[in-house]
């Protein structure tokens, strides 16, 4: 072979090397991959703009694999939902985890439940959008009883008893009706402050710099959360 073919071969032994940027998708992180694309889509463009195709082209894979993976639309949302679900109840107990315990560490919850919204809106927004999820997503159910559980002070990972039974099996009526209303309090205070309905309401008034300053304030003072 002379000098002039040998230098034509060289980059024909270089081609198989490009083919090394799908090696991590081979090992079982294809899905998580996806599901960070669809969050970092919904956070572009919104709901309107989640396709599965969108969400492919965010990964650089086929526009087949989120079908692949998931199933449909509904199934990448559900998962990311479940996703949102999941980091919503980290973030009460951490919030939760300093707090003394009684009305403190329930007020320092609903903070936290404050502050998930705050910080990824279009993903809380989503979670709450049933008509666009599959509710009976076994991923779904699980993570959604995680967060409610969270939510009532509870912080250890749902069990298949806990999942067949409800994530409130045994409740009390007292206990029932103080969750119902801490919920909608706080879920009510999140959705009005993410779709920034309070921002006029906190400049009308004196002691506020903004709405989340008037949200956490009304945490701070709301008086249906029991002392036992």
């Amino acid at each position: 072979m002379t000098e002039s073919t040998a230098s034509r071969a060289a980059p024909a032994r270089a081609r198989p090397r490009r083919a090394d940027k799908a090696g991590p998708y081979h090992h079982g992180s294809l899905p998580k991959a996806l599901l960070q694309a669809a969050e970092t889509v919904l956070k572009r463009g919104g709901l309107r703009g989640l396709t599965l195709r969108a969400i492919a082209r965010e990964a650089g894979v086929s526009h087949t694999a989120p079908q692949h993976h998931f199933g449909d639309t509904a199934g990448v949302l559900s998962e990311l939902a479940a996703a949102g679900h999941r980091r919503l109840a980290n973030e009460m107990e951490e919030q939760a985890r300093s707090a003394a315990p009684g009305k403190p560490r329930r007020k320092a919850t609903a903070h936290g439940y404050i502050d998930f919204a705050i910080g990824h809106p279009d993903l809380f927004r989503l979670m709450s959008r049933n008509e666009l999820l599959d509710s009976e997503r076994p991923s779904l159910v699980e993570a959604r009883q995680i967060s409610a559980r969270a939510l009532a002070g509870v912080f250890d990972a749902a069990t298949k008893p806990q999942q067949e039974a409800g994530p409130f099996a045994g409740i009390g009526t007292a206990q029932a009706i103080a969750i119902t209303a801490a919920w909608a309090y706080v879920h009510g205070l999140a959705t009005v402050l993410v779709d920034h309905r309070l921002d006029s309401v906190a400049r009308a008034a004196p002691d506020f710099g903004d709405a989340r300053a008037l949200v956490e304030a009304a945490i701070d003072s709301m008086k249906m959360v029991p002392d036992a």
